[in-house]
């Protein structure tokens, strides 16, 4: 039984370092522009469809570089022509748009690459288990914590040691006053929505060489990606990273004593946390790391 809850504990972590990963995107754009990005799947799974095209010439390598920038460039061009004109207006109006959003990115993939489940390969070293004790600890699985790693500490040094990182947090807490100051707000936003875009098409990259590439393969991360965010608390980057792992976890155990469960225990959890935290484990104002 032991080895058992430790085999779920490991992969409930890295199920929840991959949540997380795309939480962090979210909470970027929730924090600094209040759109709750309901098309953010849709953006994952795009970012796994560019990579699996362009692959064939690049290589696992070359996809995995490429596909989440040339995602964050479509990101930063929806950002332009639709999200922008629902800045400042009810957070409804944006949750409808990319919720619609979701759809057409989900029926235009289904049109162009078929309702199938298609293969994306990643190098045969890569998939091998690195012990027959552990069989299910792939160096692909370990690659994906780590990367997830670089990623979430690259983030962090970007939103504490750069220009651009430093204004967005401090958009978070007054952009009037940020605007004020001579920033270009509308630059400001559409950086950091293609910044949260990034992160979703990195995380499809890394979903794709998991799980194969199907239209619908973000509708599956997005709703424990929300409960990521609410249970590290809104406007708390560290929390947002604490809130995946702890899901992971959750999930990964309620799967050894009740595997029917296991997806109901996460929403159990937030509700639990939202009852004596509303504000989530870490949530505060603004948005801190």
């Amino acid at each position: 039984m032991t080895e058992l809850i430790l085999f779920n504990v490991f992969n409930g972590l890295i199920v929840g370092a991959f949540y997380a990963l795309m939480a962090l995107g979210l909470s970027l754009i929730i924090n600094l522009t209040s759109v709750i990005n309901f098309s953010h799947g849709g953006f994952l799974a795009l970012g796994a469809y560019i990579a699996y095209e362009l692959a064939p010439y690049l290589g696992f390598w070359g996809a995995l570089i490429l596909a989440p920038v040339l995602t964050a460039v479509l990101g930063l061009v929806v950002e332009r022509v639709m999200i922008r004109r629902l800045y400042g207006r009810d957070p409804l109006y944006s949750l409808l748009l990319t919720f619609g959003l979701a759809y057409v990115f989900e029926d235009g993939l289904r049109y162009i690459w078929g309702a199938q489940s298609l293969p994306f390969h990643v190098p045969d070293w890569l998939t091998r288990p690195l012990s027959t004790y552990f069989f299910f600890l792939t160096g692909y699985r370990v690659f994906m914590v780590v990367l997830v790693a670089v990623a979430v500490a690259a983030l962090f040094l970007i939103l504490t040691r750069t220009r651009l990182g430093i204004r967005i947090r401090a958009g978070t807490l007054d952009l009037e006053t940020v605007s004020v100051l001579g920033v270009n707000v509308r630059i400001l936003r559409n950086l950091n929505f293609g910044l949260g875009i990034y992160l979703a098409g990195l995380a499809g990259v890394l979903a794709a060489g998991l799980l194969g590439l199907q239209p619908t393969i973000g509708d599956a991360l997005i709703m424990p990606s929300f409960v990521a965010i609410i249970v590290g608390g809104l406007g708390s980057l560290f929390g947002t990273l604490l809130g995946g792992l702890l899901i992971g976890v959750a999930a990964g155990i309620a799967t050894v004593f009740v595997p029917s469960a296991s997806e109901a225990i996460i929403y159990i959890m937030m509700a639990v946390v939202l009852l004596f935290r509303p504000r989530g484990l870490l949530g505060e104002e603004g948005m801190n790391l």
